[in-house]
């Protein structure tokens, strides 16, 4: 978070009352609040979007709008934010499992994964995305297009993470 200096720069305001002003009202409205050194630190609101209900996506139906509660984004996408990151994806060998070429995956970081989970994986020295398979001692990487092969590893094949959730915009 931003000193009070950077936000009187920020913000454009000629004073740090006007600073403090402002941050008492983030404060009271739960966005921010102060760690046990006096600075200023996001809340947990800080990541919240309301959950507004549901809505169809068969048959139309009447659609009340009702708080039922709020949901923090950063600890659906990234539960154990230490080994976690995003990659753009680029190619089309996941489109049947609604992976697109321009979404992002939330991976996490591991070095196993169990068949039938979508691991980024290092192959013969190429790192890809596909479903993860074993039989016995054989394993190999199975992509969701019926384009495309699945790859049997020639010299080695590591697991590198898992694919947790897909982001797509519009």
């Amino acid at each position: 978070m931003p000193t009070y200096s950077e936000m009187m720069k920020l913000l454009g305001f000629k004073s740090k009352n006007a600073v403090f002003r402002l941050v008492e009202k983030l404060i009271e409205a739960d966005i921010v609040g102060k760690d046990h050194l006096g600075r200023l630190v996001p809340t947990k609101s800080f990541d919240e979007v309301p959950l507004l209900g549901t809505v169809k996506a068969g048959i139309p139906d009447s659609a009340e709008e009702m708080l039922l509660e709020t949901v923090n984004l950063g600890d659906i996408l990234t539960p154990r934010k230490e080994s976690t990151y995003i990659l753009e994806v680029d190619g089309d060998s996941m489109i049947d499992a609604h992976i697109m070429d321009g979404d992002w995956v939330v991976v996490e970081k591991t070095n196993h994964a169990t068949p039938g989970q979508i691991v980024i994986a290092e192959v013969d020295g190429e790192f890809t995305m596909k479903y993860y398979r074993e039989s016995g001692n054989k394993v190999w990487l199975e992509p969701a297009n019926k384009k495309y092969k699945s790859i049997y590893p020639t010299e080695s094949l590591k697991v590198i993470a898992l694919v947790k959730s897909v982001i797509r915009q519009f």
